[in-house]
Order: C-alpha cells, then structure tokens, then sequence
C-alpha cells in the first residue's frame, strides 16, 4: 500500500517552503508558451497575465473542463482542494498538457478556523505563504473599490442628497477580509451634522461583497464597469432603485479593479501551471474562481481542473447554474472528493473514534456520497468519485465503499497525492481522461431563466437538498415579485445556507428529506445578475472560533511559522 495522508511527518508549510520553486516566467513560457512581455512578474513566482495577451486567445479552440467538488463538508476534511492540484498534476505526469484553477484564500479562514486554500501535502499551490496573505493584492483591490461606493453614499446624502437616497433603505453594507462579529450591525455617521446623519449599516466580509461576485462572473474590463454600475445601493422614499452609476462611482471603481482583473499565475510543487484569481465563498456566494482565469486556462491547456467550494449542493450547483448558465461553460466531468473519514462521520461518528472500523455506519454515510451523485448526474454530467486516501482506511472499508459506488454506476478510485503528488492520483486522471474522451457529458441547467424566483429557490431545495418545501414571510415573497415586476426574473438564485448540511440544519449529517427550508432573507446582486437567498442561519460576516488559527500564526527567525 502507498503511503498514505498523516504518515509524513512534516507539516503543508515546511513542505511548501522546502519546495524548489521554479522562476514562474520559465513556467509560463515553457509549459504554456506565455512570452515574458505578457507578463506582469510580481516577485519571482508569481505573476499577473495581461489582459492584451488574454484577448489575442480569443481565437483558439478550448480545452476540456473538469469541475472537483465534494460531500458535504464535515470536521473530519474532504481535501477538494488537494485534490484539485493532486489531480492537475496527475494530468501532466500521465502526459497531457493540463493546468488548475482555484480560488484566492480570504484573510478570514486563513486567521480563524477554516485554514488557508492552497491544498496539502505534496499537492499544493505556491509560494503558499503568499496565497495565503495578501498574494497580489487583489483582495486589497475589491476591498477597496467596495468601501469607495460605501463612501461615496454617504457623502452625497451629507452634501445634499439629490437623488433623494432614503437614508433608512441604503442597502449598501462595508466590507473587510476578516471576521469580526462586532462590526455585523453598526450605528454610523455619529459624531454631530460634521459627520453626515447617523444611520444603521455594518459590515460584510470581502468574499461576500457583490463587488467580488461581479468581479469573478465579468467578461473583461467593459464588462466589469458595466455591471458595477449596475449595482443597486439604495432606494429612494418612493422605492426608486438607486445604482452605482447614478452616483457616478463605478469608473473610479473599475480604476481600482483595473489591474487585479488580470489573472495570477502561479504553480503547483510539481511545476504544473495554476491561475489562482477571485475567491468569493460558496456557503455566501457563488464559490467559483474569475470567468476570465477558466476561460482563459481553457485557451492555454488541453485539460483545465477547477473546483467549486463546499459540498456539490452548494458551490458545485452555482457553478453550473450561475457561472455555466451565464458563461457557456461546460464541465466534460465532474470528481466528486470524500474521505472515509468523512463518510463515517455522515453516519454518525464522532471524530474522537474515526480511526476506529466502522462498516454500519460507514453505509450508512454513504448516503450522502450517493446524494450528491445524484444531483450531479441531474445535471447530464458524469461524475467520478475520487476517495483521499488515510492510513487508518482498512481493506474492508475500502470495498465496501468501491461496491457501493459500483452500485451507483459510478467509477470509485483511491487517490493518495497528499503523499505522492500527481502519481498518487494518476488512476484518478486515466478515469478523467476517459470520462473526457467519451464525450457523454451534455450539460442540463436545473431551472430555465422565465421560471419565477420563488419557483427557481422552491427547485433548488426540492431537487438539490430534497426538501419537502419552502417557507418565506410575505414581505420576502413581495420584494421577489417586485424585482420581477423591474426585470430581474431571469436571474438565477445564488442560494446562502450553511455548508454542513444539505438541510438548513447544520448538525443534520447523512441525506436528509422531507426538511422545511425558510427563505429567511433575499438580496438582488444586479450588477453580478443573481438573486441572493438567504435560507436559515447564515452570517455573511463570520466571527473568529473561541482558539483562532491567528493564536498560532508567527515569525521566527524570518520564517512563517503555524498558518498550517
């Protein structure tokens, strides 16, 4: 048996940093023929791909697409991301020319529980210290450009208000790349007539913002400007929608975003090229990585992998219904991760006793894996399971989860490129291959554009989360047939709910149905053109754990110590 994850000693950051990286301009000229004029270098390992050398890519036929997703995530880890890169990296050691696409880490998991999105093991992204932090700085950019129309809001309401803004329904929030609770409802402008009239507002986390979400769903720089100023902000006393445009903030925007829209290059440890660029959440928004970055990679690279955040039901369904819908984008597979950790804990588990062989409730974990095979399938994909490999996984177990999925129709491989690289997963990257090659993949949206919003949310939580129905107060009802009533029925729903559940329940493990899911809240993003619906409890501005990861993040003696 190969050696599998937990039984190499040292930790993802001293594998990172005893990685030889190679000069990322010898890694764009010779793995995917990118001149060095076409890039912008940001150090030695990480650069911006130009936007004039994106648009002279038009021409060229696309690669195959294959989206990673996941069960539903749980304490015991899935490792999608690992997977991702293991997986992009098996590619190329079976001799195709293949490059990744992920998204960019948030300072706010990397500091509180969740940890950073650079993979593990010997299948991660570097420099990794670097996506982990500030990378090129385009968090800083979205940041940024976001609290400029907050500003702007509020200073036309102090010099005058003639747009008439109804200072009591600007719906416009401030955000930052952290969490902290403290900041999710605020009192502003208090301080006297100096400081502008107090109102309610608060804050948001980055990832959250729409600004992201337009910033990884936008075409190129025109598109990006038109959509921001697309953005609704606030509404007057006679519920006359106010845009970004009218406050004549989305040029200056697009001024800040200008240079981040460029897509980041960086590379695996293996020196497979990856394009790592936006990063909004999946439990939030839509969980995908830039348009420009896929489409892009699509042009450089026969096999293009990219993962979508959280479990299938949440990022992988946005992917193909928000992102596939308004791109044409189709996966030509989908790998579907699990762990039998993670599988046994869907069964009822605890974490303390995973070690231990648990075959009932290994079965009946398997449930969810199914359900999410399932939905993947609704899409006219096909999908392929990929299981990380631990050292505690026992024969017996393994078979039972191969027959299983055998049961299912689906392929089921054991992956260990945590602790091989691209070789431990070169079984997973011959089964893509001939997924990809056969061509069987049609994709099949889940809802048509003229279907109602309240329909659009009701299909989702029906199909995806097999729910028995949906609940929403009058209010939530009216304001979907409102945003009909200007237009807005077309756009799909960008559903908000927690991750750790296909219910709105996250201590519901396994495949729940029959549940109620309650429309709590509902948010129209025009400029990135989705309507957001927020289902049960779920914070767009998350607060840090009781021990926060920052507790053991440090220097020493020059070095990063303790980011994971």
């Amino acid at each position: 048996m190969p050696a599998s994850q937990h039984q190499n000693p040292k930790s993802d950051i001293e594998i990172a940093q005893a990685a030889r990286m190679r000069p990322i301009l010898d890694v764009a000229k010779e793995r995917l023929g990118i001149a060095p004029e076409n890039l912008e270098p940001y150090g030695h390992y990480k650069a911006k791909v130009s936007m004039d050398y994106v648009k002279s890519l038009a021409g060229k036929p696309n690669g195959k697409l294959i989206l990673v997703t996941a069960i539903t995530p749980t304490p015991a880890g899935e490792g999608k991301t690992t997977t991702t890169v293991g997986l992009t990296d098996a590619l190329v050691h079976i001799g195709k020319k293949a490059m990744l696409c992920l998204r960019e880490p948030s300072l706010g998991p990397s500091f509180g529980m969740k940890g950073g999105a650079a993979g593990g093991g010997y299948a991660q992204v570097v420099p990794m210290e670097d996506i982990n932090l500030h990378f090129t700085g385009d968090f800083h950019a979205i940041t940024s450009a976001h609290n400029l129309l907050s500003a702007m809001i509020d200073n036309h309401i102090y010099w005058g208000n003639e747009l008439g803004i109804d200072s009591r329904r600007v719906t416009w929030r401030r955000v930052m790349d952290m969490n902290d609770r403290a900041l999710r409802e605020i009192v502003c402008s208090l301080g006297g007539a100096a400081n502008g009239y107090p109102r309610e507002a608060g804050f948001d986390i980055t990832v959250a913002s729409e600004v992201m979400a337009i910033f990884c769903l936008a075409k190129d720089l025109d598109d990006l400007k038109e959509r921001l100023g697309n953005i609704i902000v606030a509404y007057t006393r006679d519920r006359k929608p106010i845009r970004a445009r009218d406050l004549n903030a989305h040029g200056a925007m697009t001024v800040l975003l200008k240079e981040a829209l460029s897509p980041n290059l960086v590379q695996t440890l293996e020196g497979t090229p990856a394009f790592i660029h936006g990063g909004p959440f999946a439990n939030i928004a839509h969980g995908c990585n830039s348009v420009l970055a896929t489409t892009t990679a699509l042009k450089l690279a026969d096999y293009v992998v990219t993962e979508a955040g959280f479990g299938a039901d949440l990022g992988g369904e946005k992917f193909l219904d928000i992102k596939c819908r308004k791109t044409g984008l189709e996966p030509s597979a989908v790998v579907i991760v699990a762990t039998i950790r993670a599988l046994k804990m869907h069964g009822g588990v605890a974490k303390a006793d995973l070690k231990k062989e648990d075959l009932g409730a290994l079965e009946a974990g398997m449930a969810n894996l199914a359900r999410h095979v399932e939905n993947v399938q609704k899409f006219g994909v096909t999908p392929i399971i990929s299981i990380n490999r631990f050292s505690a996984d026992t024969d017996a177990e393994i078979k039972l989860v191969r027959d299983a999925c055998g049961r299912l129709g689906v392929e089921c491989l054991m992956a260990d490129h945590w602790a091989m690289g691209g070789e431990g997963a070169a079984d997973v990257a011959r089964a893509v291959v001939k997924v990809c090659e056969a061509g069987r993949s049609k994709l099949k949206l889940l809802y048509p554009d003229e279907m109602p919003l309240f329909e659009k949310v009701r299909t989702i939580a029906k199909e995806i989360y097999r729910a028995k129905d949906v609940t929403a107060d009058k209010s939530v009802k009216d304001q979907l047939r409102q945003w009909e009533e200007m237009g807005y029925g077309k756009l799909p729903i960008c559903i908000a709910k927690t991750q750790y559940s296909f219910s709105t329940n996250a201590d519901a493990k396994g495949a729940p149905v029959d549940h109620v899911v309650n429309l709590r809240e509902v948010r129209l993003s025009a400029g990135a053109e989705f309507i957001v619906a927020i289902c049960g409890e779920i914070m767009t501005m998350p607060g840090l754990p009781k021990v926060p990861s920052a507790n053991s993040i440090d220097v020493k003696d020059g070095r990063i110590v303790g980011l994971f």
